[in-house]
């Protein structure tokens, strides 16, 4: 698994080139009706048959990279260490123990390690933005009752 250091935006080449690709793949998904699609490498002319499910990610992934987008996978099931988790929460190891040990955070232990379902430490990283996003919005209120900010 990338650390979230090693996950780097696309390079305008990259983007370039998930432009033209996604744009043939949407038509190409488009005319797709089954569950698997059969397509032919070109450089191997070998022919591989990919689920229609994996072939609309590709299209999401090369949707993102055209927009510039860092792009990293995960499985959902995926357990992570607590240093994993302080990295994706933009926290300190130690600060993350803290809301493991209050209850805010889901977590098992194994051994003596803590484990964390990458779900929960998302579902956590969301409701976070959602909390801050309110109090942003109400420092503004204020500012704006108070004459201090204009709409």
């Amino acid at each position: 698994m990338e650390t979230l250091q090693n996950i780097k935006k696309p390079t305008k080449a990259e983007q370039k080139t998930a432009i033209q690709s996604y744009t043939a793949l949407a038509a190409a998904l488009q005319q797709i009706s089954g569950d698997d699609t059969e397509i032919e490498i070109e450089e191997t002319k070998a022919k591989i048959i990919i689920p229609s499910r994996a072939l609309k990610l590709l299209g999401d992934i090369l949707k993102s990279m055209s927009e510039g987008k860092p792009i990293s996978l995960v499985p959902v099931a995926t357990e992570v260490t607590t240093q994993k988790a302080a990295e994706i929460l933009g926290c300190s190891r130690p600060h993350l123990i803290k809301l493991l040990e209050e209850g805010a955070i889901d977590f098992v232990k194994v051994g003596k390690h803590r484990r964390i379902m990458f779900e929960d430490v998302m579902t956590y990283r969301q409701k976070m933005k959602d909390e801050q996003r309110k109090h942003i919005i109400e420092i503004m209120q204020t500012d704006e009752e108070d004459g201090l900010y204009n709409t």
